[in-house]
């Protein structure tokens, strides 16, 4: 997959869905490309905590004090959601990896535990067979996209507001297996 993609769909969809996202923070051990497709949304601030000491960096975070959380690392700790959930304000969005959607049984353990503090829950494809997963207090993706700060971005090589709810598209089959476990 082209080095772009990733750090461009993990940092525009959530940052183009949340009304008025001011503070983000990265959760990631190589974070440089996400900090600068960040830096391309010029009101919004950004910190960065390793993803290595995962639970002692999230306990050091302010309750209510990101809009968004970008999470580069792979979790399913029901206590890591459940910091995250502290972390976020009451109209916050979190945005991690989680396996493959073919992996059902990870899956399913990990959209359940977000279920537990968040009102939706989706994956959205970022090409080459990769997806993330989208986890929202408030916000709707495809709902709630705000179209004239995905058309005031300069320099993207792929995401766009054509790309962003189109990465929501899911095929029957995931639809299926996912059924009551995808919140959308």
């Amino acid at each position: 997959m082209k080095d772009f993609i990733y750090p461009e769909m993990m940092v525009h969809i959530p940052l183009c869905t949340v009304k008025k996202p001011e503070n983000v923070l990265i959760v990631s051990d190589d974070a440089e490309a996400l900090e600068s497709e960040v830096a391309r949304h010029d009101t919004m601030k950004s910190k960065t905590v390793s993803a290595s000491d995962l639970m002692t960096n999230l306990r050091d975070q302010e309750d209510g004090s990101a809009d968004v959380i970008l999470m580069d690392v792979l979790t399913d700790d029901a206590a890591a959601i459940a910091h995250v959930n502290r972390i976020l304000n009451d109209e916050g969005l979190v945005v991690l990896k989680h396996p493959t959607l073919d992996n059902e049984t990870d899956n399913k353990k990990l959209m359940q535990v977000l279920g537990n503090y968040f009102k939706i829950i989706m994956p959205y494809y970022i090409g080459n067979g990769e997806t993330l997963l989208l986890a929202s207090k408030a916000y709707h993706p495809t709902a709630d996209i705000i179209l004239h700060r995905t058309d005031m971005l300069d320099g993207l090589q792929y995401y766009n507001c054509d790309i962003h709810p189109a990465a929501f598209a899911t095929p029957n089959y995931i639809r299926k297996t996912y059924l009551g476990i995808i919140k959308n």
